[in-house]
């Protein structure tokens, strides 16, 4: 072999170890990738491992502690449990003292109701308004809570007890008022028949009644008096002190004729109707007893009587009910039976 070949040779060898060098690092750098790749699959497998356990272990440790919180009493739930039967034993305790308080306040209502207005001549307060139902929106706080049955009642037993209370204190106020002028108030209340019983024809007296047959509008319609059946130019007395404020000597007045109305305060004014004759003038003081007019037979009317009414604040309301003092039980009786029978004005 030549020198030429030699070299020739010794190139292609070096060559081909060169190549084999280059081969044998691209293998290495794949081998390492390789190697990395193995090892971060494997972290991640770790990892996941690791975090799928701790989330288990968190489920159970959650399922354990609702289980044990539901068949077994922690402290805590031990001192939330005692604290809720204490407020609700609160609460009924609450419930019965206000119960208690409303069974006083009704009795003391009822006093004033029934004994001491009667002693005054004076109906029932009643206030607009007072027992209209609050509106829902004033327990709807209340509506999420726990408890919102039990503390919805109690609230509004509070607010039935408050508008009570404050009914009475009203009531008792007008009382006190009453009171102050009590000789006045007994003079005022008009407690006097308007005529003599005496020139009553039979008794005959035409009831106060919110339907009655009238005999010359041929209708029923409320009769807001009562009608004296008596002889033309019978006296009329004025029922109880007071000022008089229509004095109408002539015109039909609206069916009642010839009148008189007196303004007796504390809410009580009397009309006379269908007189002959008024012997007062308005602005005129009274008193109970006086001769005010004579009875007769003007305005809408069928015959001689007088027409009698007792309005108390602004309200027509039934006579018989201020003179029955003057009547024993068995007079009152047969006067109500005959007041009964009698629904219309014929005279």
């Amino acid at each position: 072999m030549t020198q030429k070949e030699e070299t020739s040779a010794t190139r292609r060898l070096t060559h081909e170890a060169q190549v084999l060098t280059h081969e044998a690092q691209v293998l290495t750098h794949e081998a390492q990738v390789l190697t990395r790749e193995v090892v971060s699959a494997a972290f991640r497998l770790r990892t996941y491992r690791l975090i799928r356990k701790i989330l288990i272990g968190f489920i159970l440790v959650s399922i354990a502690n609702v289980l044990f919180s539901y068949f077994f009493y922690t402290p805590k739930i031990y001192r939330i449990n005692r604290d809720n039967r204490e407020l609700i034993i609160r609460y009924r305790i609450l419930q019965e003292r206000i119960r208690t308080a409303q069974r006083r306040v009704d009795a003391v209502r009822h006093r004033d109701n029934y004994v001491y207005r009667p002693l005054f001549s004076t109906d029932t307060l009643s206030l607009p308004g007072i027992w209209q139902p609050y509106p829902a929106s004033k327990y709807a706080p209340l509506e999420e809570d726990e408890f919102a049955p039990l503390m919805i009642s109690t609230w509004r037993q509070l607010d039935a007890l408050a508008r009570t209370l404050y009914l009475e204190s009203v009531s008792m106020d007008e009382l006190q008022t009453l009171s102050q002028d009590k000789e006045q108030l007994a003079a005022a209340v008009p407690a006097i028949w308007p005529i003599d019983r005496s020139a009553l024809h039979n008794n005959h007296i035409g009831a106060f009644s919110p339907r009655r047959y009238h005999p010359v509008l041929h209708r029923v319609q409320a009769h807001t008096g009562i009608d004296f059946g008596c002889d033309r130019g019978t006296p009329v007395y004025a029922t109880g002190d007071g000022v008089v404020k229509i004095a109408a000597s002539s015109g039909f007045n609206g069916g009642y004729g010839r009148q008189g109305l007196i303004d007796h305060g504390f809410g009580y004014k009397t009309r006379y109707a269908h007189l002959n004759e008024v012997l007062v003038t308005p602005g005129e003081k009274v008193k109970r007893g006086q001769t005010i007019a004579l009875t007769g037979n003007t305005g809408r009317s069928t015959g001689p009587h007088l027409h009698y009414e007792v309005i108390h604040k602004g309200v027509p309301v039934n006579p018989i009910n201020y003179f029955n003092r003057d009547m024993t039980p068995e007079e009152y009786n047969d006067l109500m039976e005959r007041m009964r029978e009698t629904n219309f004005e014929v005279y």
